[in-house]
């Protein structure tokens, strides 16, 4: 998730524990001429999905893993685009031959837009399934809508309203049969990868929210996904039913964009939601979910 800054800082190196091994897929990795990233400006605001940022040493590419892979990816951008009705932003892949740890993370980007998919974390979503770069991509498209629109409509002192909504646009998508058309069963599993990168520093301006704040986020996006609505409709909708889980004060009057029945089956849920909200339904239980 990630950290809304504004920022005209040199990136620095980011190490991570983990080493990622290459896999081989059905083709080989395709390469193409390496492109120098560029730094953001001071007027560029930036969505990270972790908050670090690419190394002196990381360059741009347009391939990731194997044509497979690649194909994969620019589909989902496209398609991710079309179920909000928009064109698909620029999607590049982040690579760094001296220490690919280094791009363990995905930023999303203002101006100009565009979304860096780094490498690393896209081998360690693969190796959840297929389903998890898509989920991870969804995530930070949701922050190229905050952009267009100016959302989140609710402000904090801390990145966790952004973050939030970004979480229930990656659920949103993930449900609607013109999205990725998931079922729960593959669904919730591949949030959880999410959630690991939650945090309890809430007074860290660059709170994701918890894990548990998080999940809950996620799954009332994915009940909204039972319905078409616009990036606004949806950042008011969402707003609206999340203070019936979280202690906040955002609640207001019943947004037009929400019926009748809309209303009645997402109230429907809330007991489930306040659960998954407090932990009382865990990780665990939570992938179990029903649809």
């Amino acid at each position: 998730m990630k950290t809304i800054k504004k920022t005209s800082l040199i990136m620095s190196a980011m190490a991570l524990g983990m080493l990622f091994a290459c896999s081989k897929d059905d083709s080989a990795e395709t390469e193409t001429s390496k492109e120098a990233i560029s730094q953001p400006s001071a007027l560029n605001k930036e969505c990270s999905y972790v908050d670090a940022y690419w190394s002196s040493n990381a360059y741009l590419n347009s391939t990731i893993i194997n044509t497979t892979q690649t194909n994969f990816i620019y589909a989902q951008n496209t398609k991710i685009a079309s179920v909000f009705g928009q064109a698909a932003v620029t999607l590049r892949i982040v690579h760094d031959d001296s220490n690919p740890n280094s791009t363990y993370n995905a930023i999303s980007y203002s101006y100009p837009k565009k979304i860096y998919f780094g490498e690393a974390i896209y081998r360690a979503a693969l190796a959840k399934g297929q389903i998890v770069p898509a989920m991870i991509l969804a995530h930070e498209f949701g922050h190229q809508l905050q952009y267009a629109y100016g959302l989140p409509s609710v402000s904090e002192s801390t990145a966790r309203p952004n973050e939030l909504e970004a979480d229930g646009f990656a659920g949103y998508y993930m449900r609607k049969p013109s999205g990725y058309n998931a079922t729960w069963a593959a669904a919730g599993p591949a949030f959880e990868f999410a959630y690991a990168i939650g945090d309890y520093s809430t007074s860290n301006p660059g709170h994701h929210g918890t894990p548990p704040q998080r999940r809950s986020a996620t799954r009332l996006g994915w009940y909204l996904g039972e319905y078409n609505l616009s990036a606004s409709a949806f950042d008011s909708n969402f707003f609206y039913y999340y203070n019936n889980v979280l202690s906040g004060s955002y609640r207001g009057a019943r947004p037009s964009t929400v019926t009748d029945e809309m209303d009645a089956f997402i109230n429907s849920k809330m007991e489930e939601l306040r659960k998954i909200n407090s932990g009382e339904i865990d990780g665990t239980e939570f992938g179990k979910l029903n649809d």
